[in-house]
C-alpha cells in the first residue's frame, strides 16, 4: 500500500515508459548527511559516537550519556528543518548523474519530512542534481514498485539503509539494488546489505555497476 501523498508526487513526475530508471536515495548517497548532522550536534553541545550503524544510542551529551529515542527524534526534526538545504554533496555524485541522465531517467527517493521537500529540491538544484524528487515515508519498496511499473524498463535502486533494500526486494524484486554508504566512518560499521545485489561507497565505483544493469554495458 502506498500513501496518497507519495502517489501524488509520483503522478506529477511524468515517467517515460521504456527508458532506463535510476532511483537514488539522497542522504549518504547524494548528500553528506552524517557530516552535516555531526556539525549540528556539536553546535548543540552533543557528539556522535560511531559505535554502530544507527543514530539512536550514538548521540551523546557532554557527560557521555546517550540521548533517548524521543530526544534524538526531536534533534533530527530540528536538523532537517534548519539544515536540509545546506548539506554538502557527495563527491562525484552530480557529475556521474549528469552522464547517466543522457540515457536514463533519474528520480530521487528520499525519506525526508514533506515540509522539507522544497529545501531538499533547492539543494539538489544548487548542486547540479535538479532531478524529480519524492519525499517518501517509511519503507521504500511500494514507491519503487510503482515507479518501476510505470517505467517498464531496467531499473537500479541506490540506498544506504539495509531495510530499504529488503523492502524493494519484497515489492520490486526485478530492480537491481545497490548498497551505498558515502561516509567512510559509517561504511566501516556495516557490511553489504543482505538483500542488495552489490555494494559501492563512491560514485566512481558505482557508475560501472549502474551502467551494466541499465544499459547492458
Amino acid at each position: 500500500m502506498i500513501a496518497d501523498e507519495i502517489r501524488e508526487q509520483i503522478d506529477a513526475i511524468g515517467i517515460e515508459r521504456g527508458r532506463p530508471l535510476l532511483i537514488s536515495d539522497a542522504d549518504e548517497v547524494l548528500f553528506a548527511f552524517m557530516a552535516g548532522l555531526e556539525s549540528y550536534l556539536q553546535g548543540e553541545g552533543l557528539s556522535f559516537d560511531f559505535s554502530s550503524f544507527a543514530i539512536t544510542g550514538n548521540v551523546k551529551d557532554a557527560d557521555g550519556m546517550a540521548l533517548d529515542r524521543e530526544a534524538v527524534r526531536s534533534h533530527l526534526g530540528v536538523f532537517f528543518e534548519r539544515h536540509t538545504e545546506a548539506l554538502d554533496p557527495v563527491e562525484h555524485a552530480a557529475e556521474t548523474l549528469a552522464e547517466l541522465s543522457k540515457e536514463a531517467q533519474i528520480i530521487v527517493l528520499s525519506n525526508i519530512p514533506l515540509a522539507q521537500r522544497g529545501a531538499r529540491a533547492r539543494a539538489l538544484a544548487r548542486h547540479g542534481m535538479d532531478y524529480p524528487l519524492i519525499a517518501n515515508e517509511g519503507a521504500k519498496g511500494p514507491a519503487v514498485r510503482l515507479l518501476h511499473d510505470r517505467a517498464a524498463a531496467p531499473a537500479v535502486f541506490i540506498d544506504d539503509i539495509p531495510h530499504n533494500h529488503a523492502s524493494v526486494r519484497d515489492h520490486a524484486e526485478d530492480v537491481h539494488r545497490l548498497h551505498f554508504v558515502a561516509d567512510t566512518r559509517l561504511a566501516r560499521l556495516i557490511p553489504q546489505a543482505e538483500h542488495c545485489h552489490a555494494r559501492a561507497d563512491t560514485w566512481l565505483e558505482a557508475r560501472p555497476i549502474i551502467e551494466r544493469h541499465l544499459f547492458g554495458g
